[in-house]
Parts: C-alpha cells; sequence; structure tokens
C-alpha cells in the first residue's frame, strides 16, 4: 500500500468517525427535546398535588428513562458500527502492506 492510499483509507475513516460522532449528538438532542416537550405537555395537563410522588411523576420518569435507553442503544450501536469499520480498514491495509 502506497503513503497516499493509506491516508486516503486515514482521511475516510476520520471522516466516518466525525460523521457517526455528529449522529449520535443529533440523535441525543432529539431525544432530549422530545422529552422536553413531554414533560412540558404533562406539566400544563396533570397538575402537581401534593410532596409525595405522584402519577404524574411516575409518567414523567418513565419517559426519561426511555431516553436514555434509546440514546445509549443508539449510541452503542453506533459505536459497533465504527469498530467493525477499523478493523475492516485495518484488516485491508495489513493486507495491501
Amino acid at each position: 500500500m502506497t503513503e497516499d492510499t493509506g491516508k486516503n483509507v486515514v482521511d475516510k475513516t476520520a471522516d466516518l468517525t466525525e460523521g457517526v460522532l455528529k449522529a449520535v449528538e443529533a440523535g441525543q438532542r432529539a431525544a432530549l427535546d422530545a422529552v422536553r416537550k413531554f414533560v412540558e405537555t404533562i406539566d400544563k395537563t396533570i397538575p402537581e398535588v401534593g410532596a409525595s410522588p405522584s402519577q404524574r411523576q411516575t409518567v414523567i420518569d418513565a419517559a426519561l428513562d426511555m431516553a436514555d435507553k434509546l440514546i445509549t442503544t443508539q449510541y452503542n450501536f453506533l459505536c459497533s458500527i465504527v469498530q467493525n469499520v477499523d478493523r475492516s480498514v485495518s484488516k485491508s491495509a495489513g493486507k495491501e502492506a
């Protein structure tokens, strides 16, 4: 493998990694925005009553938990993609050397 080809592979891998990180960030922002809007809707429609945990708080906690799981799943999936691409590029670079 020539030096130019090696740099090209590294550049493509770096671009892919940057794209994945941007996708993760966009997904996280979208999930947080959705939860924020959901909580605002709950606040408008279900009043907070008393000091003890209410059904309102249970619903909000469940929404936050769901958003956290979605973000974590997306992050793990995208990390897996990057790792697999990295392994493929490393194997390919090793064969061409």
